[in-house]
């Protein structure tokens, strides 16, 4: 994903050349669906939601200011397309009795434990308030850096750090307990 790449498209789309916003959307396509899921854990509305992000990136091009890196720009746009969108219809909200999966019969072999413990953290990351759970999935399942965190968030960095740490203590404190109840299952 060249940034070069996604200026020529950008260009040639606010030239009147609409079939150059297609180079665009295969190009970001998978990310903004996986972005999508990431909030809402559904893949058929993380791809309807990832088609209205670009709808409104195609209507908002002219918008981009090139200091940014188009990526950025449009992972901030999605971002709050997703996060609207959520406000009008959430997600279905779980709870950590509900956030369990089918039991397997791998239980005892090491990888299905360190597998096991990813998905409880997973699963955990979305009982976080909206607050921390977007930062959490920024910085960590799009491993974005700080900055880029708090540019597509429209927040200050110190504030992606503070709710970094105060989602991380969060996700501590139930995490042994997710497991436990998981363990428990088996």
């Amino acid at each position: 994903m060249s940034t070069s790449d996604d200026q020529i498209d950008v260009e040639k789309v606010l030239a009147g050349d609409i079939d150059a916003f297609e180079s665009i959307v295969r190009r970001w396509h998978r990310p903004l669906i996986n972005l999508a899921y990431r909030f809402c854990r559904d893949r058929g509305r993380a791809e309807e939601m990832a088609q209205e992000a670009f709808l409104r990136a195609y209507r908002s091009l002219r918008q981009w200011r090139k200091e940014a890196a188009f990526s950025t720009w449009l992972f901030a746009l999605a971002t709050n397309v997703y996060r609207s969108e959520l406000r009008r219809i959430p997600a279905k909200a779980i709870s950590i009795d509900e956030a369990r999966e089918v039991q397997d019969t791998r239980a005892a072999h090491a990888s299905f434990e360190d597998e096991d413990r990813n998905r409880a953290v997973r699963e955990l990351v979305l009982t976080l308030p909206a607050k921390y759970r977007d930062v959490v999935v920024l910085f960590y399942f799009h491993e974005m850096d700080i900055s880029s965190a708090a540019n597509i968030l429209a927040l200050p960095e110190g504030t992606i750090k503070a709710r970094l740490s105060r989602a991380r203590e969060m996700l501590r404190s139930k995490l042994p307990h997710a497991l436990n109840t998981r363990t428990e299952e088996y």
